[in-house]
């Protein structure tokens, strides 16, 4: 019995292993998200793009909005992990302090939630894929997977739904509104933005000033 047990735990770890050395080269088949959206909405609007096919209008809001110190950070913000456990702390309204890299683990990897199972996870896979991956790699595979609206995945797949152009031709404010659904793209539309969205996208638009891709 211990030997099979053995076996499996051996088994599901050189699969992990041989899965995360083949995404630094193709993006993931489907997600578990991506699953979840078609079960949901009964469509999968997805379209995988190189990093250099995205343009930098659109890498640029995204991590203005989510993540200013991906190029610098190893792979985990502890200044705004600090901050989102102390702010969880006292308010109501839950607020993450995930980085792109750890969105990326999550998104590629894992499920949607909040256990503690499910973040240990995300933190080991988001370790990995820091060694393994370049930012570029992982920037790429994030911008790929990531939900953008109900059923639609990536930013290609959101430039064409929103604005009807490839994300490679979109203007800084079109971007901006992209990056803005986020993190909750099944909330905001930014066909039919509310006052949030409309303040939001302003932000994002002045912090996108600072961000410098390398």
């Amino acid at each position: 019995m211990w030997k099979t047990i053995k076996r499996i735990i051996f088994i599901i770890l050189m699969l992990n292993v041989i899965f995360i050395v083949w995404g630094r080269f193709l993006n993931p088949p489907i997600t578990i998200t991506q699953i979840g959206g078609i079960l949901k909405y009964g469509k999968l609007q997805r379209d995988y793009i190189s990093y250099e096919e995205m343009g930098n209008n659109v890498k640029k809001a995204v991590i203005a909005s989510e993540d200013q110190k991906f190029f610098s950070h190893d792979g985990f913000d502890y200044t705004a992990i600090e901050k989102a456990m102390k702010h969880n702390e006292k308010g109501k309204r839950i607020r993450g302090g995930s980085t792109i890299s750890q969105q990326t683990a999550k998104n590629i990897f894992l499920w949607q939630g909040r256990s503690w199972f499910r973040k240990g996870l995300e933190a080991v896979y988001t370790f990995i894929i820091e060694k393994v991956w370049s930012k570029d790699i992982i920037l790429e595979r994030y911008l790929n997977s990531i939900e953008m609206g109900q059923g639609v995945f990536g930013v290609e797949a959101a430039s064409e739904y929103y604005f009807g152009k490839s994300s490679k031709s979109l203007t800084a404010s079109e971007a901006a509104w992209i990056a803005a659904v986020l993190p909750n793209p099944k909330k905001y539309d930014p066909k039919n933005p509310s006052a949030y969205l409309r303040k939001k996208h302003n932000w994002i638009m002045r912090q996108m000033r600072n961000v410098r891709l390398k």
